[in-house]
């Protein structure tokens, strides 16, 4: 009986297992609704239990306690005995989102910055970038920052060009309104305090422009205006009584000759730049910049100018003495020969720059007997003329036995010397004292009869030479007849001249 009885004991107990299961369920589902109830989900209260102490604390607390206490107990308690009961892959539990911080008013560490350190700033900026677009950006970010944007102190170089709207004068006409619109209230609230005003493709409100300036910007010292049309004699004229301008940059711009004399003639005393292009009165404009203090620049692009020969005993003028650089470069041939050169620059003893592209009368001879003696860049190219002119062919080491300690560009391209005449001329930069090396950095030859021991002793004498042209040299070998920039290109030309057996083609 009793084993009989085993195996019915045996298969009530396993009738049985599934209720106590459930009751156990039932009870922890009941202390879950209970540590519910003391710190719901989602307030402010957070659990924290002891050996025998539990404790209902206010306040952020740490992250899920009541579910990491809970896992803890999962853990102690033994898995259920059988093949059914499988271990059930465990879900992480989503942390809860962090409180977030309380929003208060701040005013942000842009109105925190004193209005002049923000102006001082701001004018790093201006002095890298310009004034646009970097102002009219930083004005929209705060009133701190549009305070300091609007100041006119940062306003001091503007560049206005009127947006390019199709091919049509009619639109172009247009555009310049808009802009000119907006101008009228910018030049006495922003430019009272401009300095240098560059205009680009005006063709048609160059002077209503001009006069807004005069009105309002009396600080103007520089004026350049490029493929501007329109320019008058009253515009010119008035912004010399109006501003302080003694910089006045012309070319590219369809201007009046007599536009540019009366100009000097009001602003002449004043003026220390002056570029011009295509001017058929230089006499006079010459004549109205001799008073003194006279100009440091002086660039008059493509003369058409006769000088009249001056008689025997005709005493000079007071030149220009304060004279830095003067350029009388031309596409065409003139008339600048040692005679007129000698007449501007006989008293200009700092000149520095000496641009005499196209000038075909200089001689090497004229040169020599000007009063400079630290000049720094001549350039005495001809392009596209010596087909028709007889140059000379001998009189290149009067230049560089003169100024081979100072020159820093030289340009010799397209003048007729012979070989032997540039090798003595180029000869003259190996013969620096010892410890000290020539200052020449850019030498342009193209076109001449310069040799190869010519080009690499020149270019082993000379270690900061930069440029080199050697294009068109018909005594050079073929594929050395080009241009070299940078130091690198420069040595792999004198390592092809001393290792490569060469010979001209």
């Amino acid at each position: 009986m009793a084993a009989a009885g085993a195996p019915r004991a045996r298969r009530r107990a396993r009738r049985g297992a599934p209720g106590r299961l459930l009751a156990g369920a039932q009870a922890r589902a009941a202390e879950d609704w209970w540590w519910d109830r003391l710190a719901p989900s989602g307030s402010e209260y957070h659990l924290l239990q002891a050996d025998s102490v539990l404790l209902v604390l206010p306040g952020p607390g740490p992250a899920r306690a009541r579910t990491q206490r809970r896992a803890a107990r999962r853990t102690r308690r033994p898995p259920p005995a059988g093949p059914a009961a499988m271990p059930k892959p465990r879900v992480k539990p989503r942390p809860e989102p962090a409180p977030a911080p309380e929003q208060g008013p701040d005013a942000g560490w842009g109105d925190r910055i004193p209005l002049e350190v923000l102006v001082q700033i701001f004018g790093l900026l201006v002095a890298v970038h310009g004034p646009m677009p970097f102002l009219g950006r930083a004005a929209r970010v705060c009133r701190r920052w549009h305070e300091a944007a609007s100041q006119p102190a940062l306003w001091h170089t503007i560049t206005l060009s009127p947006p390019l709207i199709g091919r049509t004068a009619k639109g172009s006409a247009k555009a310049e309104k808009k802009l000119l619109a907006s101008l009228e209230w910018l030049m006495p609230n922003r430019f009272s305090q401009l300095q240098k005003l560059t205009l680009i493709h005006w063709k048609s409100q160059v002077h209503p422009v001009l006069k807004l300036v005069s009105e309002f910007c009396p600080r103007l010292t520089f004026l350049k205006l490029s493929d501007c049309h329109g320019v008058s004699p009253d515009s010119l004229v008035m912004l010399a009584r109006a501003c302080q301008l003694h910089s006045l940059d012309l070319q590219h711009s369809m201007v009046e000759s007599t536009a540019v004399v009366s100009f000097l003639e009001e602003a002449g005393p004043r003026m220390r730049k002056l570029w011009l292009t295509y001017s058929s009165q230089t006499t006079a404009i010459l004549g109205a910049l001799l008073p003194e203090p006279c100009p440091q620049v002086l660039r008059l692009l493509n003369l058409m100018w006769l000088p009249k020969p001056s008689g025997r005993g005709a005493t000079l003028g007071p030149g220009f003495p304060s004279l830095e650089e003067l350029c009388l470069a031309s596409s065409t041939c003139n008339f600048v020969s040692d005679e007129v050169l000698g007449r501007l620059l006989h008293n200009s003893p700092k000149l520095r720059l000496l641009d005499l592209r196209g000038c075909a009368r200089i001689t090497p001879a004229g040169l020599r007997d000007l009063p400079c003696h630290d000049l720094e860049q001549l350039h005495l190219g001809l392009y596209g003329m010596s087909d028709r002119l007889t140059l000379a062919k001998e009189g290149s080491p009067l230049l560089t036995q003169k100024w081979y300690h100072t020159l820093r560009e030289l340009d010799l391209s397209g003048q007729g010397f012979s070989d032997k005449d540039l090798e003595q001329a180029l000869a003259a930069f190996s013969g620096t004292p010892a410890g000290s090396h020539p200052a020449l950095r850019a030498l342009n030859l193209r076109g001449t009869r310069v040799t190869p021991h010519t080009v690499s002793s020149v270019i082993s004498s000379c270690p900061s030479l930069q440029y080199l042209n050697l294009e068109s040299c018909r005594c050079l070998p073929r594929g050395l007849k080009r241009a070299y920039r940078g130091l690198e290109e420069v040595q792999w030309c004198l390592e092809q001249l001393l290792t490569s057996p060469l010979s001209p083609s």
